[in-house]
């Protein structure tokens, strides 16, 4: 069984600065999650921080101390974590997905928001909204 953490988080960076904070998380996250066989996406929208994890338990955990210490992460909150059978990002040590309407006809249509907000999901909306993140096209940071 493959462990699996969610959360999100509201960004900290000035816009100015953010396409170069994105640049650093990922790359970051690209090398650790590499080493330590980790999978997962990173999607970022309208300011917020919505990240799937899955690997190994205690790896992933240490990584989430390492998250809830950079400062460019505020108001962390993690979803339950759960154990799953089978991976959705395996082909990813880090999927990066930028705002996409797709994204947003799904929280239009189940949380009858224009915004993303992932602090408005539910454990049955993320289980929803993680194939649909797997789907989509990976972008690259501008």
């Amino acid at each position: 069984m493959i462990f699996q953490l969610c959360y999100a988080s509201t960004s900290t960076s000035e816009k100015s600065y953010l396409p170069l904070d994105l640049r650093e998380v990922l790359n970051e996250a690209h090398h650790f999650n590499y080493v330590n066989n980790i999978y997962g996406v990173l999607y970022f929208a309208d300011g917020y921080f919505f990240q799937c994890l899955e690997g190994e338990q205690a790896v992933i955990l240490e990584l989430l101390d390492k998250i809830r210490q950079d400062p460019r992460h505020h108001q962390i909150y993690i979803f339950n974590p759960q154990r799953i059978s089978q991976g959705h990002f395996n082909d990813w040590s880090m999927k990066f997905v930028r705002k996409n309407s797709q994204v947003s006809e799904f929280f239009q249509q189940h949380l009858q928001q224009a915004e993303f907000n992932p602090y408005l999901l539910n454990e049955g909306l993320i289980a929803a909204l993680i194939p649909l993140l797997a789907d989509i096209q990976m972008d690259e940071v501008a």
